[in-house]
């Protein structure tokens, strides 16, 4: 059954945020790359997790601590499912970006000799940030796949780019800033085939397509809760067993400590071992309650429906005079949609519509380098998630040729 506009308006009625009104107005949300809202299932989960279930896990030999452990336990299982991990492959950080710098700071003991890290121009600052750090201590150096004139990475640049010095080849699965897909089976043979550890920024990906972390053979992925109707400071790190075994700590304390000296200690098993400390436990069991909720959905209803929205407003926004769009066309994009207004700074733009009840972004959305290669300072940014209907682009729309007619008089 393909997923229709009606069925993103039964989808909408399920989160409570989207059913207010911003200034009497009613709210258009089109900001879910910068995080998407949550439905009644996870906010219910989290309430009843602190009414029913509140206890720190797995050293309570108590029932509350015992059953808090055990739907903390299977979270993991559901959201390891989800991406077709094992259990134990599944680190829970706060987001991508505590992910993405926890392998910055454990991936440098398995590199070797090599001394070089390949990115793309397309990275947002947290994955881009932590590699020039880790550069800087290791006296790496850091190279970067170019992005086309159409938006798109470029292939041959990336064989050339990786060669037998890449140690890591640390990419965004989607451009957070153009909407870009990127080829993550391509980059992953080209890594493989000189040695090289792949680590995928899926923070825009999982929210909006169906992931099997098995098919794609990467080593390392990360991804955030909040950005695919879970709460925020839960994120994951999956790593490759046989990798994450071989690593060593993050952090230290709590849980990941197996036995302690006061001289040395040892670490727990995976996935403890980079877990230390109290975990975010009602974070957890939030995002497992959104992978259940998007499940039922079915990933791929959403990634049509996002694939849909943006052929929709590509084709509706071709009306609006001086619109410049940063979007490599239907097809080769999520439900993300860059552009800019002739004349019309980004601030302006967002801030605007904001007064008209449509919540965009408007800046360098964490990818200032990006945005140097654009020759813009920034750009607004329209993002679609399963509950945007085509009415809420409409609005979008007519919003766009208000903030002209402003600018005009």
């Amino acid at each position: 059954m393909v997923f229709t506009n009606n069925d993103a308006r039964k989808v909408k009625k399920d989160f409570p945020l989207l059913q207010n009104k911003i200034q009497g107005k009613s709210l258009i949300y089109l900001d879910n790359a910068a995080t998407t809202q949550k439905p009644s299932v996870v906010i219910n989960t989290l309430t009843h997790y602190y009414e029913y279930l509140n206890a720190n896990i797995h050293r309570g030999l108590y029932p509350l601590s015992e059953d808090a452990t055990l739907h903390y336990d299977q979270a993991r299982k559901t959201i390891a499912s989800f991406i077709n991990a094992q259990p134990e492959e599944v680190i829970f950080t706060k987001n991508t970006t505590e992910s993405l710098n926890c392998l910055a700071y454990t991936l440098q003991d398995l590199v070797g000799k090599r001394n070089e890290i390949v990115l793309t121009q397309m990275e947002h600052h947290a994955n881009l940030v932590p590699w020039q750090q880790l550069a800087k201590r290791q006296r790496m150096v850091l190279k970067f796949i170019r992005m086309t004139k159409n938006f798109l990475l470029d292939y041959d640049d990336a064989k050339q780019k990786i060669t037998k010095k890449t140690a890591i080849v640390a990419f965004p699965f989607v451009s957070n800033a153009l909407g870009t897909i990127i080829d993550v089976h391509r980059l992953v043979t080209l890594s493989k085939a000189v040695g090289a550890y792949t680590v995928v920024d899926a923070a825009q990906a999982v929210p909006s397509m169906p992931l099997n972390v098995k098919l794609l053979d990467v080593d390392f992925l990360a991804f955030s809760g909040h950005k695919m109707c879970g709460p925020t400071g839960i994120g994951v790190l999956y790593g490759k067993r046989a990798l994450l075994e071989k690593m060593p700590p993050f952090q230290t304390g709590g849980d990941m400590i197996r036995s302690v000296t006061f001289q040395t200690a040892e670490w727990n098993e995976l996935p403890m071992k980079f877990e230390a400390g109290t975990q975010h436990i009602a974070g957890a069991l939030g995002l497992a309650a959104a992978v259940q909720y998007l499940s039922r959905i079915g990933m791929p209803n959403v990634k049509h429906w996002e694939e849909e929205l943006l052929r929709y407003t590509l084709d509706t926004v071709k009306k609006v005079p001086g619109i410049r769009v940063y979007n490599p066309g239907h097809g080769k994009s999520v439900g993300i949609l860059s552009f800019t207004l002739q004349g019309i700074h980004p601030h302006d733009i967002a801030a605007i519509l904001g007064n008209e009840g449509v919540c965009i972004r408007g800046g360098h959305h964490c990818a200032m380098p990006l945005m140097d290669v654009l020759g813009v300072h920034g750009t607004a940014r329209a993002s679609f998630y399963v509950y945007t209907t085509k009415e809420d682009i409409d609005a979008f729309v007519v919003g766009l040729q208000k903030v002209q007619a402003l600018f005009q008089k």
